[in-house]
């Protein structure tokens, strides 16, 4: 049977805000007419119409995909009357304009700004978290084996944990208000984040093989 080598435990963690570096926002265009596939993002006016006015912010076509069409009837039959409901993802990188996005939204008559989904670089910050958290468990153990008078010998074992910890998205489904509607005489508010961040928490628990004790 295997001993297990003298060891020392090292627990240390690191912990980074990061801001959200582009989104995918999920809009609803309500439409007259029934158009399926690509061909919706030209021949649905109320869907070209929005596609129109964010290509001419600067955004680019493929930036915007439709995701699914629901078709909407009265009587419960398909009728060349029946309207539908376009569900579109735009891809937005420039955060740094994200409300004159939300401008361009609420001026769609028949467009309605269903949630959106904040991105990150996260490789990169649980990168950097591990390597400050590796560091810093280096020094606490050297200054451990040197108050217990013992050498380290090196890694009996490794294991890392990383976790996220991201606010809830503050954001109210119908709250985007057409540009054209009055406004209340109190501070106008959308009922959403334009700008989000994260956390990201990386520990690391290293066992140390050291000379007898």
């Amino acid at each position: 049977m295997e001993s297990k080598p003298d060891t020392i435990k090292i627990s240390t963690s690191h912990k980074e805000e990061i801001f959200a570096t582009h989104a995918d926002l999920h809009v609803t265009v309500k439409g007259a007419s029934i158009v399926s596939g690509n061909e919706a993002m030209k021949k649905a006016k109320e869907v070209s119409q929005l596609v129109e006015a964010l290509t001419s912010f600067g955004l680019k076509s493929e930036a915007v995909s439709l995701q699914g069409v629901h078709i909407e009837t009265a009587s419960g039959a398909l009728l060349k009357s029946s309207s539908a409901v376009y569900r579109l993802k735009i891809h937005f990188e420039d955060l740094n304009r994200f409300a004159e996005m939300l401008d361009i939204i609420a001026s769609q008559k028949n467009a309605a700004l269903e949630r959106i989904e904040w991105k990150y670089n996260d490789e990169e910050a649980r990168e950097r978290g591990l390597n400050a958290a590796l560091e810093k468990a280096k020094i606490k153990a050297q200054k451990v084996a040197a108050s217990l008078g013992v050498k380290l010998l090196g890694v009996y074992d490794f294991i890392e944990n990383a976790f996220d910890e991201e606010m809830p998205v503050m954001f109210q489904a119908q709250a985007m208000v057409k540009s054209r509607a009055p406004m209340p005489a109190a501070e106008p508010s959308l009922g959403m984040d334009i700008q989000h961040n994260k956390t990201i928490h990386v520990t690391v628990e290293i066992w140390y093989r050291v000379s007898a004790f």
